[in-house]
C-alpha cells in the first residue's frame, strides 16, 4: 500500500474512465466531463468569488495532476507539488432577468468546452444579471464522480461562509498498484464475462448514432415543484416500497423510452441500463473526495413487458437483490483492474465487443438527497441544483436525477442528432404524465 501526496494509483474503475474519457474525445467534442449549476437568488460579487475560489482550489495540488504510468506499467494519478496555475472562471453578464431557456443554451455549450489542457480538470462559469446568478463547476470525470465533486462544492461552500475554516489539500493518498491476488481478480472477472454474456442475450436495442464527429450534448431540464416532488416520491412509495425511489424512478424512464422507440416504429426486444452506485466506505472524507469510487448494476427489460409498471418495478427489484447478493458491484470493480494494462486505444476498442457495441441502450443515474449542502452561495440563497453530464457514446443518452430542497430535477442528456428536438419534447411529457405531474 502507497502513502504519497505525489502520486495516486488508478483504480480498476478509474481506468475505465480515462478509457471513456479517451474516447468521447475521440467521437465527440469534448471528454468523459461534467457539470453542477448552482442557481441564486441574488447576484453575487465576481471579484471576491475570483479571489475565493482561486485561494481555495490551489490548496488542492491533486487538482492539476495528470495520468502516467510507473516502471510497472501501473497507471496512476501524478500530483505536483503545488498548484500554480490560476482559477479558470468565465463570468458571463446578462441585461435584463435571462430567460431558463437562453441560460440552459449557455449551460450547454460550457459543458462542451475541453479543458485547455492535460492538467486542467475544472472550470467555473458565472452567469449574472442585477435579480439573480448561477454558478457552475465542470470538472473531469477522471479526477471527481458526482458525489465527489458535489462534497468538492460543498466543502468550498464551508469554506466561504466560515472565516475561521481552515481546508487543507496536502492530502497523503493511500492507493495500491494492486498487482497481488490475480487469482481473486480472475475470478471477478470470470463472473462479470457471464453476467455480460447473459446480458447480451438477445442484444439489447440502442438509437443508432448520428453520423459526423466533434458533436456537442444537448440538455433537457425538467425540475418538479414541491407539491409535484411529494406526489412521485408518494407514488415511489406505494409503487415500490419504502427507499426505493431508484427502482420506481427507473422504471417510469424505461416506459418512457420504449415510447420513444415505438414512435419510430422500431422492433425491440429488450433494453440495458447501466445504474452507477456508490461504493465509498466512509472512513476518510478527503480520501473518497477525489477519484471515482463507483460501480455498476446492469437492468434489463423486455420490450413486451414495459407497458406494466408493477411488473417492471418488481423485474428492476429483484435484478438489484440478485447482483447485490452474488456481490457484482464488488467483482466489477475487482474484475476492471486487469484492464488497467491495455492502452486507452486498445481498451476502448475492448469495451464494444460483449454487446456488439451496444453498450446500453440508455444510463440513468439517481443521487438521491444531499443533507450537507448549506443553503447559500456568498451570501446568495440557493433556489436549485442540479448535473448537466456528458454520457458515454455509446448509447450517447442518459437520465440523471437528483433532489434539492424538496425539489426533483431530472435531467436528460443526449447526443446532437442522435434523437429530435419533438422527441424530447415526448420524452418530457410521458415523463411527467407518468409521474403525475403538471406539464411544466
Amino acid at each position: 500500500m502507497l502513502s504519497s501526496k505525489s502520486k495516486r494509483y488508478l483504480s480498476g474503475s478509474d481506468w475505465v474512465i480515462n478509457t471513456l474519457d479517451y474516447m468521447m474525445k475521440t467521437i465527440t467534442s469534448a471528454g468523459n466531463m461534467s457539470q453542477i449549476v448552482l442557481a441564486l437568488d441574488s447576484a453575487i460579487d465576481e471579484a471576491a468569488l475570483r479571489i475565493r475560489l482561486n485561494n481555495f482550489t490551489k490548496e488542492f495540488p491533486v487538482l492539476q495532476g495528470n495520468v502516467t504510468r510507473d516502471y510497472k506499467l501501473t497507471p496512476y494519478w501524478k500530483i505536483p507539488e503545488k498548484a500554480e496555475t490560476d482559477v479558470n472562471l468565465n463570468v458571463y453578464h446578462t441585461e435584463g432577468p435571462a430567460s431558463c431557456r437562453d441560460v440552459l443554451s449557455l449551460l450547454g455549450q460550457n459543458a462542451n468546452t475541453l479543458f485547455k489542457n492535460n492538467n486542467e480538470h475544472l472550470a467555473f462559469y458565472l452567469i449574472r444579471d442585477k435579480q439573480e446568478s448561477f454558478f457552475a463547476m465542470n470538472f473531469d470525470h477522471r479526477l471527481f464522480d458526482a458525489r465527489g465533486a458535489e462534497a468538492f462544492l460543498n466543502l468550498f461552500q464551508r469554506y466561504l461562509a466560515d472565516d475561521d475554516f481552515s481546508v487543507s489539500g496536502d492530502i497523503c493518498f493511500t492507493s495500491s498498484s494492486a498487482l497481488t491476488g490475480w487469482m481473486k481478480k480472475f475470478y471477478a472477472g470470470r463472473n462479470v464475462n457471464r453476467k455480460i454474456i447473459a446480458l447480451s442475450k438477445p442484444t439489447p436495442e440502442a438509437l443508432p448514432l448520428p453520423s459526423g464527429r466533434k458533436k456537442s450534448f444537448r440538455y433537457r431540464l425538467i425540475s418538479f415543484d414541491a407539491d409535484e416532488t411529494k406526489r412521485i416520491y408518494d407514488n415511489a412509495y406505494n409503487e415500490a416500497g419504502y427507499l426505493m425511489e431508484m427502482p420506481y424512478l427507473l422504471s417510469v424512464a424505461i416506459q418512457t423510452v420504449h415510447e420513444l422507440f415505438r414512435g419510430r416504429a422500431r422492433t425491440t426486444s429488450s433494453y440495458l441500463v447501466p445504474v452507477s452506485i456508490d461504493m465509498r466506505p466512509g472512513k476518510d472524507a478527503m480520501q473518497e473526495l477525489f477519484f471515482n469510487h463507483v460501480s455498476y448494476l446492469f437492468f434489463k427489460a423486455q420490450a413486451n413487458g414495459t407497458d406494466n409498471l408493477t411488473g417492471l418495478i418488481n423485474s428492476v427489484k429483484q435484478q438489484m437483490y440478485e447482483q447485490v447478493k452474488a456481490g457484482f458491484p464488488a467483482d466489477l470493480a475487482e474484475a476492471s483492474l486487469l484492464t488497467r494494462i491495455a492502452p486507452l486505444p486498445v481498451l476502448g476498442k475492448l469495451l464494444h465487443l460483449p454487446l456488439k457495441g451496444k453498450m446500453a441502450t440508455f444510463v440513468f443515474s439517481y443521487l438521491g438527497k444531499n443533507s450537507q449542502q448549506p443553503p447559500e452561495f456568498m451570501g446568495a440563497g440557493i433556489k436549485n441544483i442540479f448535473h448537466m453530464p456528458r454520457v458515454p457514446v455509446p448509447p450517447g443518452l442518459g437520465f440523471f436525477c437528483n433532489y434539492f430542497n424538496g425539489q426533483l430535477n431530472l435531467v436528460i442528456s443526449y447526443l446532437e442528432g442522435l434523437v429530435q428536438n419533438e422527441e424530447i419534447n415526448m420524452l418530457e411529457a410521458g415523463l411527467r404524465k407518468r409521474f403525475g405531474a403538471g406539464q411544466g
